[in-house]
């Protein structure tokens, strides 16, 4: 050991700045059942990957005492490591000084690392558990808010940027997890909200725990702010492991390839019957999406929101796709506004980070109802519309069965740029279900008949015989192929195969105007 004393002190101060806010702090964060900020580094990164920056750091301010309370490292720990092997930048807020409270210098330990992963093209990763801004600091604390909110708007689209919340985030600090790709929460540790609950009281009147307001399962299910829930902080930072499996560094490279030992002509015969004969009648999606793809391994995005859209990743081949998918066992798979806004913001991010799309498609429509119309359904609509059509990655369509109305030209279909569209046989494109046609069509007729009911059965099942398929699409070449169910997989791989080298670009714009 060297005898310097130079690098005594050296060792000292850096032995003083991994103890954060102090041991009694740290014991007090482990009652709470959460991690310090360094045990969550260490279980996220590949063993002795971490680089630290800005160890050092203090904060500044002199104002009501806190020239006399300083701590190395001023609440925030910040650097880079590798995940399975892959760089990243991460930050992980520490409660146990000032409650991880941000000020003006650990704002800038956070912008420092967001201008280095973008600078190298790495993802930035945030852990984040703080009570807000440093109330000591004035605005000087939110400007530092700030000036993340800026770096996380700039990184969108360029880099990944994924956040998980294991305990507070309130007030401004929630803004920049909003405006990151994917927003992970631990169950019953974690919570988000504007507002707190005292305020809410003195504004609305409201009885609401943190909980109910901003928990974890509040995000997950009524806000859709959250994609993942986790029953614990190390499910949690499993959960980023996995989902950074499937995307790319930055949005210059493709998405990591793994080798696969799934045959890729397996076929599935279970598929052939998969599907109802009765076109009412609901099936899982997922029971689809699990036979098609790769050891039937789908990592679920938003699975308690919205449920009557699924998605989520997984892999053909061992290369990786987004997957969007109406789901008839939930509101018989009809988009309404959640759906939408879900489904849009998911192809987005895949468009912006060269994932391909493939879509399963079996959709009545849209969701009819007051509700949806005075809530703007037209817009919200709109945009899993703009979002299918202005993405240029490959995408594949396969309709399953229903595909009725203007929700048809939405998942994706040949008109807005679909590669290659599929249906299976049970597949009925139309514009609406043909009892529903059929009272419009021939009500004269009907009505005239001394046997109304009679009538419309008959007119129905003309109908149905006529344009319940996918023939009469087919015939236009509105779908490339009607392919046997139990050749699905093979026939995706082959599709998404071909399209490897697709180009297909967008006019010359700064960005579009999409229907927010």
């Amino acid at each position: 050991m060297s005898k310097d004393p130079r690098v005594q002190r050296l060792r000292q101060v850096k032995k003083e700045a991994l103890l954060g806010g102090g041991e009694a702090r740290i014991e007090a964060q482990h009652k709470k059942k959460k991690l310090t900020a360094r045990e969550r580094l260490d279980l996220l990164l590949d063993k002795g990957s971490f680089e630290e920056m800005g160890m050092l750091v203090t904060h500044r301010s002199n104002n009501f005492g806190l020239d006399k309370q300083k701590y190395l490292g001023d609440g925030v720990v910040t650097g880079s490591g590798t995940i399975h092997g892959r760089l990243v930048y991460v930050f992980s807020q520490d409660f146990t000084v000032f409650g991880g409270s941000l000020s003006e210098a650990y704002a800038e330990k956070i912008v420092k690392i967001m201008d280095h992963a973008m600078r190298v093209g790495a993802p930035v990763i945030g852990l984040n558990d703080s009570g807000g801004a440093r109330i000591q600091e004035g605005v000087v604390s939110l400007a530092g808010y700030a000036d993340i909110f800026l770096r996380n708007t700039t990184a969108s689209g360029v880099i990944p940027q994924i956040s998980a919340i294991l305990g507070p985030c309130a007030g401004g600090a929630v803004y920049s997890p909003a405006i990151t790709d994917f927003v992970i929460m631990s169950r019953g540790t974690s919570y988000m909200f504007v507002t707190g609950p005292d305020v809410v009281k003195t504004v609305t009147h409201e009885e609401v725990t943190k909980e109910e307001l901003g928990g974890a399962i509040t995000h997950a299910t009524k806000s859709g702010v959250c994609h993942f829930v986790a029953e614990n902080e190390i499910e949690a930072l499993e959960q980023i492991k996995t989902l950074l499996s499937f995307i790319p560094q930055n949005n210059l490279e493709d998405p990591p390839v793994i080798d696969c030992d799934d045959p890729i002509d397996r076929a599935d015969e279970e598929l052939d019957s998969l599907v109802p004969v009765n076109p009412n009648k609901p099936y899982d999606i997922k029971d689809v999406i699990e036979r098609v793809i790769d050891h039937g391994d789908f990592f679920e995005v938003h699975a308690d929101y919205a449920q009557n859209l699924v998605v989520g990743f997984a892999r053909l081949n061992g290369h990786p796709v987004g997957i969007v998918a109406n789901q008839p066992a939930f509101l018989a798979g009809v988009l309404n506004i959640d759906a939408s806004v879900k489904g849009a913001r998911f192809v987005r991010f895949c468009d912006a980070f060269n994932i391909p799309l493939l879509v399963f498609e079996d959709v009545p429509g849209f969701l009819p109802g007051t509700d949806q119309e005075w809530g703007g359904i037209i817009r919200h609509g709109a945009k899993l519309l703009f979002a299918f059509a202005e993405a240029t990655v490959p995408k594949v369509t396969v309709i399953t069965r229903k595909a009725y109305g203007g929700a048809y030209d939405v998942m994706n279909s040949k008109h807005i740029r679909g590669d290659f569209n599929y249906a299976w046989p049970s597949a009925e494109i139309a514009v609406m279900g043909a009892k529903g046609a059929t009272e419009i069509i021939f009500r004269k007729e009907i009505a005239k008949s001394d046997d109304p009911e009679a009538a419309l059965e008959k007119f129905t099942a003309e109908f149905a015989e006529r344009f319940a398929n996918p023939y009469s699409a087919a015939e236009r070449g509105y779908v490339d192929d009607v392919i046997e169910t139990r050749e699905t997989r093979q026939r995706l791989i082959r599709a998404f195969e071909r399209l490897a080298n697709k180009v297909d670009l967008n006019p010359r714009k700064k960005h579009g105007n999409i229907p927010l």
